[in-house]
């Protein structure tokens, strides 16, 4: 298929949804897309749980081998898509053409990575007490022997900035269909075709590699309606969500109403602090300075990492600092936001933020005729202010950073106390700086799930030590990561085998270590 027609896709099956009719949004012109796209009904949601429900016991029980090999062939059709993915992620999303490739790139690797993880097979983190025998055949304790089972059928809502690495065939879903889980996608309504594209390489591959249809699906629809109802439906078991607060705490609320709760792992809000410390400053306020503004402003800001918070004590230093920021931001180029409706909320959050009585706006961008742009902007408060009114906290999705001047060092650690859970907290020192960063480290570990060092928090590695997620409300569960083998532990749990007869035993901690994995045997790892 070279380009999209309007479908979902439902356990192999095409449907054209029989609600609500949506048109993505070119955002560079305001002009909508081709086809319409019709949102799906109760009776798709009821359709595509009971096909991932049928197809778990038959998915789960499929050699490992079988899952990577599904893995890697998504990956496969996904880059056969080519140029025609990204002209259509391009046009719906405004993002540039290069930017895309390197998302086609990262999405398929990351599938890749999950299908060596599968082969590997020691994400079962199996674990052995066996129990020794007497002479005269008694034993002193039970044998027990452990593995990580897949939950069930997986929902997975795409994200808005990223209409590849974190849609239909993204983190959340390479990540369940490693762990052995059925995944049904709620699309996004940003770059619908797109994810059609995306989710017919992703049928095609379960049908080419024989697995049960209903493995994979895909539907549209709107979050209150039909995201409602697949969290509530109870063949789902789990759920991945990345986009705003308040969608991820509905989704939260209505997996928590549930007569059986379900996990919801969803990445929501983090506005990402930067710690200057001033030994850093007195040496490269400059470097600094111009490393800050293109974090800042890259991809228009909506990266779920952009340095939305700077904080520091005041000073010449600082004041240095903020001299060269707010000239390149007030030269920056405005650039394409995600749709519309981001455009016109950001718009809205930056002047009702500049208007606050206790901020300074210290630089914003020209405006433009073209539509649907963001005007870089920078902003500054006291930290004694910014203690006091957690509205000066909140996230403004774009590029927008708000600087909090602090009067000495205790109140930047005070700043740092106070933080609401975050993604990341950088941190830039120099020599000089490592004994206050040592006092601040603790404090930036227990609001951050990722802490970095003279760097920038745009730019996500995938890889297996990345994390991806942290406390309260960067998501809704800090024990997890989006982005990086880990991922997968999300959609697994324990289970416990005692004195079962070894002919019923799984592999993974069967007697002699026939996958010869690497396991826990009394306590001692190895591959025993």
């Amino acid at each position: 298929m070279t380009r999209p027609t309007g479908h979902m896709l439902v356990a192999g099956a095409e449907i054209l949804g029989k609600g609500t009719g949506i048109r993505a949004v070119d955002p560079a012109t305001g002009q909508p897309l081709e086809p319409e796209f019709g949102h799906g009904t109760p009776a798709d949601v009821d359709r595509a749980c009971a096909a991932a429900e049928e197809a778990f016991p038959a998915y789960r029980a499929a050699p490992r081998s079988d899952r990577a090999a599904l893995l890697d062939r998504i990956a496969d059709n996904i880059d056969a898509l080519g140029e025609t993915l990204v002209e259509r992620a391009h046009s719906e999303s405004g993002l540039p053409k290069a930017r895309l490739t390197g998302e086609v790139g990262r999405t398929t690797g990351q599938l890749r990575m999950f299908a060596s993880l599968v082969r590997q097979g020691d994400f079962e983190a199996p674990r052995v007490d066996p129990s020794p025998a007497a002479d005269d055949g008694s034993r002193s304790r039970p044998d027990i022997r452990q593995r990580r089972i897949p939950l069930g059928p997986v929902a997975v809502f795409g994200a808005s900035n990223f209409p590849l690495a974190f849609s239909v065939a993204g983190g959340d879903t390479a990540s369940a269909l490693a762990a052995g889980c059925p995944v049904v996608v709620k699309a996004h309504d940003a770059h619908p075709g797109t994810c059609e594209l995306v989710a017919r390489a992703v049928t095609r591959a379960v049908t080419e590699l024989d697995m049960p249809a209903g493995t994979f699906s895909m539907l549209f629809g709107s979050g209150p309606e039909l995201g409602t109802a697949l969290v509530t439906d109870p063949r789902i078991q789990a759920v991945g969500f990345t986009g705003s607060r308040s969608g991820g705490l509905a989704l939260l609320a209505a997996a928590q109403s549930r007569p059986r709760p379900i996990p919801v792992f969803a990445e929501m809000s983090s506005t990402n602090p930067v710690f200057l410390l001033p030994n850093a400053l007195a040496e490269r306020a400059g470097d600094i300075a111009t490393g800050f503004v293109g974090s800042l402003t890259s991809g228009a800001g909506q990266f779920c990492t952009n340095p939305g918070l700077v904080v520091a004590v005041d000073g010449p230093e600082l004041r240095e600092f903020l001299s060269n920021a707010a000239d390149s931001v007030a030269a920056s180029e405005p650039s394409t936001m995600l749709t519309p409706d981001i455009a016109h909320a950001y718009a809205a959050r930056l002047d009702e933020l500049a208007a606050h009585p206790s901020v300074e706006e210290l630089a914003r961008a020209t405006g433009t005729d073209r539509p649907n742009t963001c005007r870089p902007a920078l902003l500054a408060t006291d930290a004694s202010e910014f203690l006091a009114d957690e509205t000066l906290h909140q996230e403004v999705f774009g590029a927008c950073s708000l600087v909090v001047r602090c009067r000495d060092a205790e109140q930047l650690r005070e700043v740092a106390r106070n933080l609401e859970g975050q993604l990341t907290a950088t941190v830039h020192a120099a020599t000089a700086d490592h004994s206050e960063a040592a006092a601040l480290l603790p404090l930036l570990e227990r609001c951050a799930g990722r802490v970095l060092f003279d760097g920038w928090p745009t730019g996500v590695q995938v890889g297996h030590a990345m994390v991806h997620g942290g406390p309260f409300p960067a998501t809704s569960d800090s024990r997890g990561t989006s982005v990086g083998t880990l991922a997968v532990e999300r959609f697994l749990r324990p289970v416990a085998y005692q004195d079962v007869p070894e002919t019923l035993l799984p592999d993974s901690v069967a007697p002699g270590n026939p996958e010869q994995l690497w396991r826990r045997v009394d306590g001692e790892p190895g591959r025993r």
